[in-house]
Order: C-alpha cells, then structure tokens, then sequence
C-alpha cells in the first residue's frame, strides 16, 4: 500500500500515516457493529460479513487487507475493535506490524 512507502510525518500526520486496520472474516460474526460505527472504513458484504474499503471506497475482499485509519475516524475504528462481538477487528502500525487495538493488542 501507498501508506507503507510515505515516511512518517511529526505531528497528526503521523498517527494517520502509522495505523491500519483489517478484519478476519474467519471470525466475523456479521452484526455490523463496525459498521455503525465507521461505515467511512468498514462495510458489511452479501456475505454478510464485514470488510474493510480503500480511501476511493472500494471494498477491500482479498484475505488479510489492510487499509489506514485516518486520524478523523480513530476512535471510532477502536471503539468498533472493542465493541465487536467477533473479536475480528486488528488495528496496528504500519512500520512494525504490531496490533495496538483489537484481540492481538497487548
């Protein structure tokens, strides 16, 4: 992704620039909480599963896809990793991999 090769910037550039997010389809339970919550990242397929969608609002579906978190939605991408009754939201950084928010966080 793009936001892997742009170098960190000080500031809240950074914190937009340095975290992504992805879903585990394996253990989403389809309630769309994370929908509700930020529809902007996250959108249920006709799966019935939810995904998450690019900055052009695409629906991301290959395994394991990621997209950034902009700093304007960062709570409520974390409010939908700790509401989510799956346990299937990571939120993490960008430059180690390492989950921040979600089942994964330490």
């Amino acid at each position: 992704m793009t936001v892997q090769q742009e170098a960190p910037t000080s500031g809240a550039g950074e914190a937009e620039a340095s975290l992504e997010v992805w879903i585990d389809q394996d253990l989403c339970t389809g309630d769309g909480i994370c929908v509700q919550y930020a529809p902007e990242v996250f959108e249920l397929d006709i799966d019935g599963l939810a995904y998450v969608k690019s900055a052009e609002d695409e629906l991301l579906q290959d395994p394991g896809a990621t997209t950034p978190v902009p700093l304007t939605l960062l709570q409520d991408v974390v409010d939908s990793a700790k509401e989510c009754p799956g346990d299937c939201i990571h939120v993490r950084r960008v430059s180690d991999r390492v989950e921040v928010y979600g089942p994964d966080a330490e």
